[in-house]
């Protein structure tokens, strides 16, 4: 054993730095997710600890899949409804902006055009489930938060039937018959939770978190096995979930969402540790660094000036208004860390390109936090305690029922 511990050793020492040394580093804003990373690339390539361990292994799988299951618990398309205009709007920029930085990417890298719109997702996708949890600290208005949620649920949707595509397209055969078990996926989760309200709830109350999570590992199983990864899965679960609430409430209720995002917070900074554990040396040569910085350099203020500039046009909003939005939608963390993962084992790209994604996602991940002096974290919110803080009033939002500040700083949807 390294340092002739014992493995239990080596891993209640593991226990005490992902959830204590984070903590104390928040400090100085710095994200607990990338102090997760940087601990994961410091066992790693320091020490060799836990290389190859499928234990963390076991438990980074935990963390992807309730992320991403949170985050598709969140999707609610009456919210997608309120802002549809400006929401299609915001996609077909996207989209516009997506394919430009995959050619750019295939004139400067050398790619095929499937690696290269994998690179551009990787640059541009909004992590949904990192910036879902981010919001209370961000300090924006209510009709903001509404707008960056919206907004990222959107994006992610988009880039998820995108990954999809790019990874079955190898032939007509292959992009058939997985589009045929997406399809029945799709279709056998709704028989599965009505089978599971009618004739498990009556007699097992309080077992609705318990299925739920093992129909997203089952399903993000099978979303792995098409080779599209399991966050796929699990977030199509999340939003047959949510679909679902009128018929089993406690399905999509705010106290399963809070009880999702406890899971995840236990087990998500052991997909960043995993994560970390992956990286190598040679992936942050001097070629890799110019990489990232030219990512940084022009793929930022494109980000923020897009959305500004939408806004301004689309709503009347002030620039500094515009920018906040913008400046909430930058972290790419968990996309860009899967993707760059998919890259690297599956398309072989250039270490340059690897190590120049990682290089930008972890410096787009830590902008908001210093620019909108906010944390972005993935752990528990406690609202009853923020109740206690500063006090709130409730109104009614075309959205449904929330909690804002008082109410000389609500504005109306637009």
């Amino acid at each position: 054993m390294p340092f002739g511990l014992p493995q239990d050793i080596l891993y209640v020492a593991l226990l005490f730095a992902l959830f204590v040394v984070p903590k104390v580093l928040q400090r100085w804003r710095l994200p607990s997710a990338i102090t997760s990373l940087a601990l994961g690339a410091g066992a790693g390539l320091g020490f060799g600890l836990f290389v190859g361990d499928t234990t963390i292994q076991l438990l980074a799988g935990f963390g992807i899949v309730s992320l991403f299951l949170f985050a598709g618990l969140e999707v609610d398309f009456d919210d997608l409804r309120e802002g549809r205009t400006i929401l299609a709007q915001h996609v077909a920029l996207r989209v516009a902006l997506l394919a430009g930085v995959a050619w750019a990417t295939t004139r400067l890298f050398g790619l095929a055009w499937r690696p290269a719109l994998l690179v551009a997702l990787a640059l541009l996708t909004p992590s949904t489930g990192f910036i879902l949890d981010s919001l209370a600290a961000m300090g924006l208005r209510d009709r903001d938060r509404f707008w960056v949620k919206s907004k990222a649920i959107a994006t992610e949707i988009i880039a998820l039937i995108v990954l999809f595509l790019v990874l079955q397209s190898t032939s007509i055969e292959r992009l058939v018959v997985a589009s045929l078990v997406l399809i029945g996926l799709i279709a056998l989760l709704p028989i599965a939770f009505r089978y599971f309200a009618m004739t498990v709830v009556p007699y097992a109350p309080k077992s609705e978190f318990a299925f739920l999570m093992m129909v997203a590992l089952v399903a993000a199983i099978v979303t792995r096995q098409l080779g599209v990864y399991y966050l796929v899965g699990a977030f199509i679960v999340g939003i047959a979930a949510q679909r679902f609430r009128e018929r089993l409430p406690a399905m999509a209720s705010e106290q399963m969402l809070h009880a999702v995002e406890v899971f995840a917070s236990v087990f998500v900074p052991f997909y960043f540790f995993s994560a970390g554990l992956h990286l190598k040396r040679e992936d942050f040569g001097l070629d890799a660094v110019l990489v990232g910085v030219v990512f940084l350099a022009t793929l930022v203020p494109a980000r923020l000036l897009l959305v500004a500039a939408h806004r301004r046009l689309a709503l009347r909003e002030s620039a500094v208004r515009s920018l906040r939005v913008g400046l909430s939608l930058l972290p790419t963390l968990v996309f860009t860390l899967v993707i760059a993962e998919i890259l690297r084992d599956d398309f072989f790209v250039p270490r340059a390109v690897f190590g120049g994604l990682i290089i930008y996602t972890l410096v787009n991940t830590l902008i908001p936090g210093l620019a909108l002096r906010a944390q972005p974290e993935f752990e528990p919110h406690a609202p009853e305690l923020e109740a206690e803080l500063a006090p709130l009033v409730t109104y009614r939002h075309p959205t449904g029922q929330h909690q804002a500040p008082p109410a000389t700083d609500i504005e109306p949807l637009r």
